[in-house]
């Protein structure tokens, strides 16, 4: 199904992958994984949507369908290694490219319903980082009465508080920056805890259930797991291009878990969509042109954004 892209987000994986961070891609690129667009024709075959849908295409395009993982409506973790929706080998041998575009085809199986009581560029962003964020609260069954608490208040941990706050947990914000409190309490944070003050960290002892590593650089997991209690997990859905040290002993004395979490599958991401929709969350967002994105880049490697660059595609 062909579908005409309105709104493309910038996600951090996208400077990841321009500065070649992550390794050597399929250059040339075109980046973009959070798409909303209407679709504009649809395939002989196509049941699911039709012309004039709203709709969402994530990070991947494309699986086996067949391992054990797709079986599982895991499709993200493909045994046979799920398309990538730019970057990747298409089935037919091509390199994927992505959002930064006018125009995209994929196909019906990939392809999300976006909410229509959301402003559509605020849904963009909901199509990794609302994902990466509410899929590994579903795992480890975050709710009422869980302390969790988000690293990082960036485009993945804005998303982390809103939809942690909605399935009724008890939210914390750490951050290195004391200027963003307000923006954490805002957001729904119940307390912020400023990283670089050893006495409010001393406080925070033993206190989380579960904490939510969005940082995309290096830092220091002892500290973090520190703040965890006996059986505590800590899930990092942030991807630093360097290796963290971790001390066994940060996790023997406690039984604590490191983890990780990778956006989520296509059902998963459906009804990710569906919970933002009745909780009326959307991404915090700021709408560029096309021509101001290598500024945009450059503003995210100084953390200038609240908290996601959303490109308008009808000015390319």
């Amino acid at each position: 199904m062909a579908i005409d892209i309105l709104w493309a987000g910038i996600c951090h994986s996208d400077l990841h992958t321009v500065r070649g961070e992550w390794g050597r891609g399929n250059y040339p690129i075109v980046p973009g994984h959070e798409i909303v667009g209407r679709v504009s024709r649809v395939g002989a075959e196509v049941g699911k949507f039709k012309a004039g849908d709203l709709v969402g295409v994530g990070c991947m395009v494309s699986s086996c369908r067949t391992c054990a993982a797709c079986r599982d409506g895991l499709e993200q973790f493909c045994e046979q290694g799920m398309t990538g929706t730019y970057g990747g080998k298409d089935p037919d041998g091509g390199i994927t490219q992505g959002g930064y575009s006018t125009r995209i085809v994929v196909d019906q199986d990939f392809v999300l319903r976006a909410p229509t009581n959301l402003a559509p560029e605020r849904v963009a962003p909901l199509l990794c980082a609302g994902i990466t964020t509410y899929s590994p609260m579903r795992h480890w069954k975050v709710g009422k009465g869980t302390r969790v608490a988000v690293l990082g208040l960036g485009g993945l941990g804005h998303m982390a508080v809103k939809i942690a706050g909605a399935l009724g947990a008890e939210v914390t914000m750490l951050s290195g920056s004391k200027s963003k409190e307000a923006d954490a309490k805002r957001l729904g944070a119940h307390d912020f805890v400023l990283t670089s003050d050893e006495r409010a960290l001393k406080q925070t002892a033993g206190r989380f259930d579960f904490i939510l590593d969005t940082v995309s650089a290096k830092h220091d997991l002892p500290t973090y797991l520190g703040m965890l209690r006996r059986d505590g997990t800590l899930v990092m859905v942030g991807a630093s291009p360097e290796p963290l040290p971790l001390p066994t002993f940060s996790i023997i004395m406690g039984r604590k878990s490191v983890s990780g979490s990778l956006i989520g599958g296509i059902a998963e991401t459906q009804e990710m969509l569906d919970f933002c929709s009745a909780h009326e969350l959307g991404a915090d967002v700021e709408v560029i042109a096309p021509t101001e994105i290598n500024a945009a880049y450059e503003r995210m490697l100084r953390s200038d954004v609240r908290y996601r660059f959303v490109i308008d595609t009808s000015k390319l």
